[in-house]
C-alpha cells in the first residue's frame, strides 16, 4: 500500500478503490461482530446458571478465531504479503484435542482481543473514514446530477449546507468535488494502510510469524532426520534380509563344491573363491552394522553401545544407566556420535582406554565418552563429528569436545527427549 502510495499514478490506480472497499468492508464486518460477541456474551452468562450457557461462554472466548479468518481475506485487498495462521494442529482429531489446543494457544487470545477492540472501537473508525474519504467527496461531485434529478433543474444541496441555484455554479462545485475526491484519495490510502498495519500487529506481528517459520522449519528438520533413519532402516533390512542371505547360500555352496572337488586347479579355484566369498560376506556385514545396526532397533542404546565397546580395537568401560527406551532418532543420533568418537579414540588418539558413560535424568540425554590419549583433537579438523554435531542440533541437542594437548579428551552429548513407553529390553547374550 504504502510503495503504491509513493507512485504518481496513485490516484488513478485501483489502489484508492480497494482502499475504500476494505473500509467498507471493515466497518460492515466489525458490526457483525458487534451483534455478535454481545449476543454471545449475555446469552452464555444469563444462560451459566443452568449449564446450558457453558458452551455460549467457550463460544464467546473462540469469537476472535473468525474474525481474524475474515480478517486476513480482507487484509488480501491492501496487502500483497500473506497473513498466516499462527494456529497449531490438534494433537489428535476430534472436538474435544481441538478445543483444549485453540485454547491453550497464546494466538487465540490474542485474535480475540482484536476482536473486541475491532467490534467496540475500529469498525466505527473504518466508518467514519469511508464517509469522510469517499462519500462526501462523491455527494459533492454528484451536485449537477442531484440538481437535475431531485431539485428539478433548479436547486440542489451540497451537503445539506450550501444551496445551488444555477449549473455553471452546479459544475463548479463538481469539479471541486473530483478535486477533493483526488485528495481523499491519499486520505482512504493513509486509513487503509495504517488498519491493515495494526490488523497484521494484533493478529499476525511479523515477529510471531518469523517465530512460527523458524519452529516449521525446526520442525520439518526433525521429520527429515526421522524420515532419513528410516530409509536407513529400510536399506539395513534389505541388506540383510537380501544380499546378505544370497552371500550366504553363493558361499555354503562353494564351501561344498570345494569338499566335492578332487585336488587341482579347480580345488585352488573354489578355495579361492569360497574365500573371496567369506570376505564379502564380512565386508556387508559391516557395511549393515555401519548403516543401522540391528542390535540398536531391536534392543535399544545401552545395548548397541556395548556392542560398538566390544567392536573398539581400545579397551572401553561402559556405564549406562538407561531405564527405558528412547525415541528412535535420540537413540540413533546418539549411538552414531559415540561410535565415531570411539573410532577416532582407536585411529587418533594413541589411547589406552576409553570410557563411555550415560544418564536419562530430568528429560535430558547425557553421554560421555573419555580417553586418556594425547589430546589435541580438533571437531572441525575432518574427524566426522562435525556432520553428527548438526544432527544433534536438530533435535535441540548440544554436542562439545575437550580436548587439551596431553588429554585428556571428553565429548559430552546433551539431547532433551522423553521416554518412550517400550521397557528396554534384555540385551542379547554374547
Amino acid at each position: 500500500m504504502w510503495q503504491a502510495m509513493s507512485r504518481t499514478g496513485f490516484v488513478l490506480s485501483s489502489w484508492p478503490w480497494r482502499s475504500a472497499a476494505y473500509l467498507l468492508t471493515g466497518a460492515v464486518t466489525g458490526a457483525v461482530a458487534l451483534v455478535g460477541i454481545v449476543v454471545s456474551a449475555v446469552a452464555g452468562g444469563v444462560l451459566a446458571v443452568v449449564l446450558v450457557g457453558l458452551p455460549l461462554l467457550v463460544l464467546t472466548a473462540l469469537a476472535g478465531l473468525p474474525v481474524a479468518r475474515v480478517e486476513r481475506y480482507r487484509l488480501r485487498m491492501v496487502d500483497a504479503d500473506p497473513v498466516p495462521g499462527l494456529h497449531r494442529p490438534p494433537a489428535a482429531p476430534g472436538l474435544r484435542p481441538w478445543l483444549a489446543t485453540r485454547l491453550r494457544e497464546r494466538a487465540t487470545w490474542r485474535e480475540l482481543g482484536h476482536a473486541l477492540l475491532f467490534a467496540g472501537l475500529l469498525w466505527p473508525v473504518d466508518a467514519l473514514a469511508v464517509t469522510v474519504g469517499l462519500l462526501l467527496p462523491l455527494s459533492v461531485a454528484a451536485t449537477p446530477l442531484l440538481m437535475a434529478t431531485a431539485g428539478d433543474g433548479r436547486e440542489a444541496k451540497v451537503l445539506k449546507q450550501w444551496t445551488v441555484t444555477d449549473w455553471p455554479a452546479a459544475f463548479g462545485v463538481a469539479a471541486l468535488g473530483l478535486l477533493l475526491m483526488a485528495l481523499c484519495a491519499y486520505v482512504l490510502g493513509v486509513a487503509a494502510g495504517a488498519r491493515a498495519e495494526l490488523t497484521r500487529l494484533l493478529i499476525a506481528p511479523r515477529d510471531a510469524e518469523l517465530d512460527a517459520r523458524v519452529t516449521e522449519l525446526a520442525r520439518s528438520r526433525v521429520r527429515l532426520v526421522d524420515a532419513f533413519e528410516a530409509e536407513r532402516r529400510r536399506i539395513e533390512r534389505d541388506l540383510h534380509d537380501g544380499a546378505q542371505q544370497r552371500l550366504v547360500a553363493l558361499a555354503m555352496t562353494l564351501g561344498l563344491a570345494r569338499l566335492d572337488a578332487p585336488p587341482g586347479p579347480l580345488a585352488d579355484r573354489l578355495a579361492k573363491a569360497h574365500d573371496e566369498a567369506g570376505l564379502a560376506l564380512a565386508e556387508l556385514r559391516e557395511l549393515i552394522h555401519g548403516i543401522h545396526p540391528e542390535v540398536l532397533t531391536d534392543y535399544g542404546l545401552e545395548a548397541a553401545v556395548a556392542d560398538a565397546a566390544d567392536r573398539s580395537a581400545v579397551p572401553v568401560d561402559v556405564d549406562l544407566d538407561l531405564p527405558g527406551r528412547l525415541p528412535g532418532s535420540v537413540e540413533s543420533a546418539a549411538y552414531f556420535v559415540v561410535r565415531e568418537a570411539l573410532a577416532n579414540v582407536a585411529r587418533h588418539s594413541g589411547a589406552d582406554r576409553a570410557a563411555v558413560t550415560g544418564r536419562h535424568r530430568g528429560g535430558r540425554l547425557t553421554l560421555e565418552v573419555r580417553d586418556d590419549g594425547r589430546g589435541g583433537a580438533d571437531a572441525s579438523a575432518g574427524s566426522g563429528l562435525t556432520g553428527l554435531a548438526d544432527r544433534v542440533s536438530v533435535l535441540d541437542g548440544r554436542l562439545s569436545l575437550s580436548s587439551p594437548p596431553g588429554g585428556p579428551t571428553l565429548l559430552r552429548v546433551e539431547i532433551p527427549c522423553e521416554r518412550t513407553d517400550r521397557p528396554a529390553p534384555a540385551a542379547p547374550c554374547a
